[in-house]
């Protein structure tokens, strides 16, 4: 996957945007911070950090950026949620509840069993390598729901870590923050399907 021709968006409101692109870099993988729907334009893929989820789905809607990131993923373009940015993601948010994006049919805790999950770095099986998956965990939200159609690609203390439907991938750990670059290869993945099905339906 490295090397792959394609420019990734991401989310800079908060959060640590700016390891997501250290790990797009190391697999030699264009990216551009988001602010603005403009900025969304030219990307073939979208990133949405850590962070704080009500904070930055104010900025969101402030921005006019809501309503471009849901034609976005309409049109077949990938979106990956870390953190609070799976928390976006969610079509349900509860504990306490609030409004998001509802791209993937998934119930949220944003603050699960009365606390986020406490900060740690785990290793835990997964559907993308035979190897265990790093995981860091910085008091992340609990996916206590998955729809019909949701994969569960990776688990951690019984409930979904990693989880995905079609070219919507959300995982409530850090991959960004580890040196392991499973997780963003296979977000890539999705990312070069959609734009080869962009491609397809562009010359049809």
């Amino acid at each position: 996957m490295k090397g792959i021709r394609v420019k990734i968006g991401i989310l800079a409101v908060q959060g640590d945007f700016e390891a997501h692109a250290a790990m797009l870099e190391q697999l030699g993988v264009e990216s551009v911070e988001v602010r603005k729907p403009a900025d969304l334009e030219s990307c073939d893929g979208l990133i949405l950090p850590g962070g704080e989820s009500t904070t930055q789905l104010q900025f969101l809607r402030e921005e006019g950026l809501s309503e471009e990131i849901l034609r976005f993923a309409a049109d077949g373009g990938a979106v990956f949620g870390t953190c609070a940015g799976a928390i976006l993601l969610a079509t349900e948010v509860l504990n306490p509840k609030q409004d998001s994006l509802k791209l993937l049919d998934m119930t949220v805790l944003r603050n699960g069993y009365g606390r986020q999950v406490a900060s740690d770095v785990v290793h835990g099986p997964s559907k993308l390598k035979n190897a265990p998956l790093e995981m860091v965990f910085i008091r992340g939200p609990i996916i206590e729901r998955v729809g019909p159609g949701v994969e569960v690609l990776a688990e951690y203390a019984g409930k979904p870590a990693l989880v995905q439907r079609e070219h919507i991938l959300a995982a409530t750990f850090h991959p960004e923050l580890t040196d392991d670059t499973t997780v963003h290869q296979h977000f890539l993945g999705l990312v070069a399907e959609g734009s080869k099905q962009a491609a397809g339906s562009a010359k049809s």
